[in-house]
């Protein structure tokens, strides 16, 4: 099993630019700082909601996320059948929704994410485009609850939603929450993800605003033109792929929380770097890394523009 512990970083043949060394320097402390995060959160963190960190349980996943990975793991599954199951948010984008979590399981998250930002553990930002949040693998919560539901339930269904855009080869991710609240972080710019392809949950609480907007991929024309604006439902995930270019309008009130889960398929992008478009040259990080792996999976098509 390839586990991506590799960041890709790309230059002209030659000898590496300062600048350039100096960014791998970065990337390599934040790795570090990362980890040592992760281990003291490990050693001295005292959880509110300590049946989170056992393995996920079906219970914890909507119905209707079950049946729709149920489905996509049958004989003769296909597109047309699990769009049944689904709703097409955009067909021409090929953006979807679905329930994810229960409502039950969204709170339980809440009360330990809180609880967590509350203590005086050490935090990493989710991104760097978002100042508020959790990582979840530093958090101690990537192994019992985002891997198994990468595995088991995402997987199968990104296969037959995207499979040109290594669907069915995903082998790694970056998960973390992000916070909106006043005097926070309250919208989020246009932007597209390092990931062949990304969930998004909202898990609540009561708020108004922050709808996503999504515009075409980045690399084609007119790529905002007529954005499509999507509310969030608490519980329900909402699947795109990772080139689409989105953002978040402004929060009115309250504050929202959400799930990110960036899907990445190695066989995809050992080929082809998301950020940059071109080959990735890698160097060594700590855990899944950026996804990249120098051991070369069984190849797919790269995701297509249309």
């Amino acid at each position: 099993m390839a586990l991506g512990g590799w960041e890709a970083l790309s230059w002209s043949l030659g000898p590496v630019p300062p600048q350039l060394k100096q960014e791998v320097e970065r990337r390599q402390r934040l790795g570090q700082e990362s980890a040592a995060r992760k281990a003291l959160i490990a050693s001295s963190y005292h959880p509110a909601r300590p049946e989170l960190y056992s393995p996920l349980q079906d219970v914890a996943l909507a119905p209707e996320f079950l049946a729709a990975a149920e489905y996509s793991t049958s004989p003769g599954a296909n597109l047309e059948g699990l769009l049944q199951r689904l709703e097409t948010v955009s067909e021409d984008k090929r953006i979807y929704r679905l329930p994810v979590f229960t409502a039950p399981f969204c709170q339980a998250l809440l009360e330990e994410l809180e609880h967590f930002e509350q203590s005086d553990m050490p935090k990493g930002r989710p991104n760097t485009m978002n100042n508020y949040g959790v990582l979840l693998h530093e958090l101690g919560l990537d192994e019992p609850l985002v891997t198994p539901l990468r595995e088991r339930f995402l997987q199968p269904l990104m296969a037959l939603l995207y499979p040109d855009c290594g669907g069915g080869w995903l082998d790694s991710h970056r998960a973390f929450v992000v916070k909106y609240a006043p005097g926070q972080d309250r919208e989020l710019g246009c932007h597209y993800d390092n990931a062949e392809l990304t969930i998004n949950v909202a898990l609540g609480k009561a708020f108004t605003g922050g709808a996503l907007y999504f515009g075409g991929l980045f690399q084609a024309p007119s790529i905002l033109a007529r954005p499509l604006e999507v509310a969030h439902v608490v519980g329900q995930g909402i699947l795109h792929r990772g080139g689409q270019l989105h953002g978040a309008r402004p929060l009115g009130t309250g504050e929202r929380w959400n799930l990110v889960v960036w899907l990445r398929a190695s066989a995809v992008r050992n080929r082809l770097c998301p950020m940059c478009c071109r080959t990735p040259n890698l160097v060594d990080d700590e855990g899944f890394g950026d996804g990249f792996t120098r051991e070369e999976p069984t190849t797919v098509d790269v995701c297509a523009l249309t």
